[in-house]
This record gives structure tokens, sequence and C-alpha cells, in this order.
């Protein structure tokens, strides 16, 4: 049978659908305990006193890159939420102190609190998993200036800028474990090692001197061949992981075996490609799961789209950031498991 005669099968498809219906739920995106921790009430201090926690921020953007709305939008839809839950004693925040604490928010995607109890939908959450394999992969927002049909009629008026998204994502599970944000001279390589910090504190918690349960915790990294360079080779096995990076065709071997210590992995690569070939070290370093970091990248942009809204760059970062931990939210109410079949 060849390829082309094979198809994928949902087997899951009851649970699945259960799992896209859940992700319009407002209970999802509104926990018990965001409701309970809504009103300030720390210590007094200097100046103006806070009316909300940065959890009730948080919750109304969540919900504001979820449904696609706008600042003043946001304000008047948990409005008459809150009306509609008989919640008409808790303070709303206005446009104006949504955009201005936005930027101060601290947006993490750890499996706590109300993501574990959905996690079990979607089975091993990424804490109880084996050893990981991180796939990474980086994609363009745009930001703002002339669109593509306005240029086309009219010719480019104004300068046009766009900003790199960075994401670390776990490939057993599909969950973000890690997301950047620089701007459009940035490159590839650069974000490798605040991905990784990201995702080994976060995602493992475990003491921060306990070096090997770091090492236990992430396998292998996959990347494309952008990321083909010794500083990020560096900064994987510097945390005891095996990259899974394709070396350039015309890469060349920086330490030979009369050498002292052991092979670089770079230069094991290397070797195996001029032996067996490059497709047969694709296939046999499991190189082929770095597109699920692809995938990721679609899924971001279908579900929330493709430009950056804010404008200030600390609103930005935790913009994409809001976006990511929503699609993890959705990835943990469950996802399509697939077989394959004949045509």
């Amino acid at each position: 049978m060849s390829v082309s005669d094979e198809t994928h099968k949902v087997e899951n498809w009851s649970e699945y659908n259960d799992a896209l219906v859940d992700r319009g739920r407002l209970t999802v995106w509104i926990s018990k305990e965001a409701i309970e921790g809504w009103e300030d009430e720390s210590p007094p201090q200097q100046g103006a006193q806070w009316t909300f926690t940065d959890l009730a921020i948080q919750t109304c953007l969540q919900m504001k890159v979820v449904y696609g709305l706008g600042l003043r939008e946001t304000e008047g839809f948990v409005e008459s939420l809150f009306e509609l839950m008989s919640l008409e004693e808790l303070p709303v925040p206005d446009y104006t102190t949504l955009s201005k604490r936005q930027g101060d928010l601290d947006i993490d995607f750890s499996g706590s609190g109300s993501d574990s109890e959905a996690g079990s939908k979607a089975g091993k959450s990424t804490e109880e998993s084996e050893p990981m394999h991180l796939v990474i992969d980086s994609t363009g927002l745009k930001v703002y200036g002339e669109g593509e049909w306005k240029q086309r009629i009219h010719g480019k008026q104004k300068r046009r800028t766009w900003r790199k998204l960075h994401l670390g994502v776990e490939s057993g599970t599909g969950v973000i474990t890690a997301a950047t944000l620089t701007d459009n001279t940035s490159g590839d390589g650069s974000q490798v090692e605040p991905l990784l910090e990201e995702t080994l504190s976060e995602t493992f918690e475990t003491d921060p001197s306990d070096t090997e349960a770091e090492d236990t915790a992430l396998d292998t990294v996959g990347a494309d061949g952008a990321y083909d360079t010794w500083d990020v080779y560096s900064a994987i096995t510097d945390r005891g992981a095996r990259p899974i990076i394709p070396p350039q065709k015309n890469a060349k071997i920086k330490k030979h075996g009369n050498c002292s210590g052991p092979p670089l992995p770079r230069d094991e690569a290397i070797r195996y490609i001029r032996g067996h070939g490059r497709k047969k070290w694709k296939r046999t370093r499991g190189y082929h799961r770095r597109s699920l970091a692809e995938t990721a990248v679609y899924r971001f942009k279908q579900l929330m789209g493709r430009f950056v809204e804010a404008r200030r760059w600390e609103n930005e970062r935790t913009e994409v950031r809001l976006k990511a931990k929503a699609i993890n939210k959705m990835t943990r109410l469950g996802m399509p498991e697939t077989s394959k079949a004949a045509v």
C-alpha cells in the first residue's frame, strides 16, 4: 500500500467534538478562583490603591483574545456577563485600566489550577509525562502598516513592520511550553535559550539547584536548519538534552576523531549523513516530529489571528502569551487521536 492510499481517521471523535463545544463555554475562561480573587485586598500603598487583582485583569484580557474583542467591547462584555451571573457587586475594570496593566502581567504556561483539571481530558499533563521532546519554531505576526491590497492599488505609503513569535512545543501533547516575542531583526537561534529556560522552569517544578532533575526532564530538542548554530547546540546540550537539527549541506566537522573528549552532536550528525544520507538521518533521529511545531504555529494563527493588536511592546508580549495560554487550555480540553487507515 502506498502513502497516497492512506488517510487518517479520528478515533475519539465524540470526545473531541465535546472538547470543541467546551471551547466556547464561558465557564472555561472564568473560573471560580477568578471570581473569588477578583478584588485586590493587598495592604494600603502610597498613592492610588489597586481595585483589581492581576488575576482579574488577566481573566478579562483572556476573554478579549479568545472572543476577538476590543478593549471597550471587553469592558461591556464582562459587565453584561456579571449581570447575568448576578455578580453586579463586583466592579469591572474599564478599558483604560486593562490597557495600562496589560504590560505588567506575568503570564505563565504551567498546568496549575483550572488548566490541570482540564488536562485530564487530554491525557497526561506535561508534568506527569515521560522525558519530553521539545520542538521549536518561529513565525511572523503583523503589527501595523498598509495592507497588501492597498499597497498593490495605491502603492506603499507607510512603513510596515511585524514581530517574530518564537514557540516551544511539547511534541507528545501539543502544549506550548514557552513563547517569546522579538522584533523582525532577531535571529531564530537567539531565542532558544529563553525558550529552554521557560520550559524547564515552568513546565517542571523542580529545585533549580538540582541539575540532574532538569537533565531527566528534557530528552531531545528538534528544530529546522535555521537553528544550526553552535550557540544553539551549546544551549541544548548544556541542559542535558540531545539536539535534532539538520546541519547545513556544506557543514564541516569541528572536532575530529583524534581529538580528546566526547564527540560533538553536530559532528556526529554530519558523519551519519555522509555515510547514510540526510533522509535516513531524519527518519532514524525522529526529525519529522519537528513538523508539530509548524502545526502549533498554524493553530495559533488560525485560532488567534495573524496580527498583534497592542501598540506598546510590553502589551504586545502579554497579548501573544495570553493567546498561547488560551490555546493550551483548548488543547487540554481534548485533542483528536488519529490512526492511519486505507482509503
